[in-house]
């Protein structure tokens, strides 16, 4: 595509073709899906599809050291994509464009490489309150090995870095700065070129974590003069698993290897050591991610001419759709944007007032919305912010002002099943929550249930069933770690060893899992409990494949307290 179209876009994506139309249940529900988790990887179109497997079936060979045609194939359409790179960010040389598995992989070679080898007792690193963990956690590793002290930027109450305060955090000790060109979860744009100028007037190296920002706006590395640049493809429509470390040569000419292996050499000798190879493969250990890299030269091919075209209509797109999702949202009298204002570009973060962002977040998904929840790898701002976490809508120009639509009614349909099963008595009608040893034989109750609706809302009735735990005993001791939502256990032994647990969650889908977890698990021995298979109890459910990572962990965590308590 040379300009944009927003129907012609959308249809060069397959996995939207499979998913746009209506979905068919086995349980008879009907309704599309929507994909709103753009901020955490976006969907691929089929030129960048098709690229990657064009190597593997037409001309797989390794790179750069053989003399073969299929290696020379593959080498030129491999530094064709750097070539490409370079151009799209604006690079002096393609020595300053390094492969990596993606930004988190960039961050870490420039911490370690670089960072470990300068930073003195004392010294001091600037970051700012919402970073990614990936542009925190390397930065604090390097902190602890070298007696580095780290220093936070604050925000404004609109989400952006406070420009009014950088003379009071980037000071002659600072040595590096680090932070994000857009927030992952706030959306903000922000004004890394004041940063830069400042971190350039005290002699600090400057790293921005483009991550977010590549897809939406031209990035011109020269123009902003940071020292360091890092982004992933899987974010601009590209490939998973490799991304890409900007680096002024003269700083990449000053640090070493990052790893040791084949392709960053020029001579290995036992009696004379080795001899490291020139930018940009000093940095490159080992066979790399080749066809990776081939597609995510086609991903720029595909997107760079939309960011360059004069009209800004493939921009413009993006802004309509986020003023449309923005303003629907905030009609919503429960919704609550966790800063003030529109973003800049379509990531929206925001909760729902007395509900669980993992519970709407849950409920959502059994309408076919994809959306994100929890602390979204920024779990300092979340503290910033005093909340546990959020939910984040993130949109791409493939999506539709009527899949906005459909989120909205959706939402609404929540707050109101919501608000009826409050108005509705429990079952035995005395206003009095079920006791665990009432609870209907979980594997019958889910052997009657077909398809992920049904059993969701199974799920939320259990938590219902579940007995909240007295506040007082929801502490720190009885806290569960590991999971995303706060949760609790209590465990108590009988004289005859048979251990009785009571269990809590501050979001409902969990208290759903717990008084499954605890049907499998309660009024049992420690030898009993701990020949429990709770992996075949979920799948003999039909719940397995429909726990997330973050979920199944969590449920896992339980499990294990469970047992680590029943010795």
């Amino acid at each position: 595509m040379k300009t944009f179209e927003p129907y012609l876009f959308r249809k060069q994506f397959p996995l939207l073709q499979n998913i746009c139309s209506p979905r068919h249940d086995k349980d008879d529900q009907h309704h599309a899906i929507v994909y709103f988790d753009n901020a955490a990887t976006t969907q691929k179109p089929r030129t960048v599809i098709d690229s990657q497997q064009d190597f593997y079936c037409q001309y797989n060979a390794n790179v750069h050291r053989a003399s073969h045609q299929l290696s020379s194939k593959a080498t030129l359409a491999f530094e064709n994509a750097r070539t490409l790179v370079q151009g799209f960010i604006g690079a002096r040389s393609i020595k300053e464009v390094i492969w990596t598995k993606g930004a988190t992989e960039s961050i870490n070679i420039v911490v370690q490489s670089l960072a470990r080898n300068t930073l003195m007792p004392g010294d001091e690193i600037v970051l700012c309150t919402s970073e990614h963990h990936a542009n925190i956690v390397p930065w604090q590793i390097v902190a602890e090995q070298t007696g580095a002290v780290i220093k936070i930027l604050p925000l404004t109450k609109q989400g952006y870095i406070d420009s009014t305060k950088l003379d009071n955090v980037i000071t002659d000790k600072t040595k590096f700065v680090a932070c994000a060109h857009i927030s992952n979860v706030l959306g903000r744009i922000n004004p890394i070129e004041k940063v830069i100028a400042k971190a350039k007037a005290v002699g600090a190296i400057t790293l921005i974590d483009g991550a977010q920002a590549v897809a939406h706006l031209s990035i011109d590395v020269q123009a902003l003069d940071c020292d360091f640049y890092v982004f992933s493809a899987h974010k601009m429509y590209g490939p998973t698993g490799i991304g890409v470390l900007y680096g002024k040569k003269e700083l990449l000419d000053t640090m070493p290897p990052y790893q040791g292996g084949g392709e960053m050499i020029k001579t290995v000798s036992f009696t004379q050591g080795t001899r490291f190879n020139s930018l940009p493969f000093k940095f490159e250990a080992g066979t790399p991610n080749i066809a990776g890299v081939i597609a995510f030269g086609e991903s720029i091919n595909f997107l760079a001419p939309l960011l360059a075209d004069i009209s800004k209509s493939y921009q413009e797109y993006e802004q309509q759709l986020l003023d449309y999702c923005y303003h629907a949202l905030a009609k919503i009298a429960q919704v609550k944007f966790i800063v003030e204002g529109k973003p800049d570009i379509g990531v929206i973060a925001f909760t729902l007032t007395g509900h669980h962002n993992h519970d709407v977040a849950t409920s959502l998904d059994t309408y076919g919305i994809a959306v994100r929840s929890g602390h979204h790898c920024a779990m300092p701002l979340m503290a910033h912010l005093n909340i546990d976490g959020c939910l984040r809508v993130s949109l791409a120009a493939y999506n539709t002002k009527v899949e906005i639509d459909y989120l909205i009614e959706c939402l609404n349909k929540f707050l109101l099943n919501a608000c009826l099963e409050q108005e509705q008595p429990d079952e035995n009608g005395s206003g009095k929550r079920a006791s665990s040893n009432e609870m209907v034989d979980i594997l019958t109750l889910f052997a009657k249930t077909k398809g992920w609706d049904s059993r969701h809302r199974e799920i939320m009735l259990l938590g219902k069933k579940l007995p909240r735990m007295e506040k007082s005993l929801r502490d720190d001791e009885t806290l569960i770690s590991g999971c995303e939502s706060l949760a609790w256990l209590k465990v108590a032994q009988d004289s005859q060893g048979y251990y009785s647990f009571k269990a809590d969650s501050d979001a409902k889908i969990i208290r759903g899992l717990l008084v499954i977890v605890l049907s499998a698990l309660n009024h049992k021995t420690a030898q009993q409990i701990h020949k429990v298979n709770i992996n075949e109890y979920f799948e003999k459910m039909g719940l397995i494949q429909h726990l997330s990572p973050s979920r199944g962990n969590g449920l896992l965590a339980i499990v294990d307290k469970i047992k680590l308590l029943a010795q």
